[in-house]
């Protein structure tokens, strides 16, 4: 699925920014909603183990920083708020890049699954309540390093 565009860089795309304090790699990613860019730093859990651990155990999440979860190929997610101490907003990415749904302020330690609405190609966590705060939508756009 890569082409030659894909491949180049350009003034919108994620920029990688090395290894998070928790060992993680991280890069800039932007939310374009309705003309507004909204840019972010997110540590980037690839591996099952890293993908397993997500947020857990931490005790704040700065509103410019959090976590995406790339999938190796498009799938209905389903996460959890497991001991995971802080809220958080949960936005699941289609392959296109355009937002199916957002879990607003999901529930701290809650055992509950919580689901995508249909396939997607990646789940970023950011601080609950800062979807609504930037007004963030579903169909709105995810830029960043696939």
């Amino acid at each position: 699925m890569a082409s030659l565009a894909a491949c180049q860089p350009s003034a919108s795309s994620a920029v990688e920014l090395g290894q998070s304090p928790a060992g993680l790699e991280q890069m800039r990613i932007t939310i374009d909603s309705h003309g507004k860019k909204h840019p972010f730093t997110v540590e980037v859990a690839r591996t099952l183990e890293q993908q397993a651990q997500g947020l857990m155990f931490r005790s704040a999440l700065d509103p410019d920083r959090g976590m995406i979860f790339p999938f190796e190929t498009a799938r209905q997610a389903s996460f959890w708020m497991k001991n995971t101490l802080i809220p958080l907003d949960l936005i699941f990415i289609r392959t296109d890049g355009s937002i199916a749904n957002i879990a607003a302020n999901a529930v701290p330690l809650s055992l509950e699954p919580i689901y995508s609405d249909g396939e997607v190609e990646a789940v970023l966590e950011i601080a609950g309540g800062r979807s609504a705060e930037l007004g963030v939508q579903a169909g709105d756009k995810v830029e960043w390093k696939r």
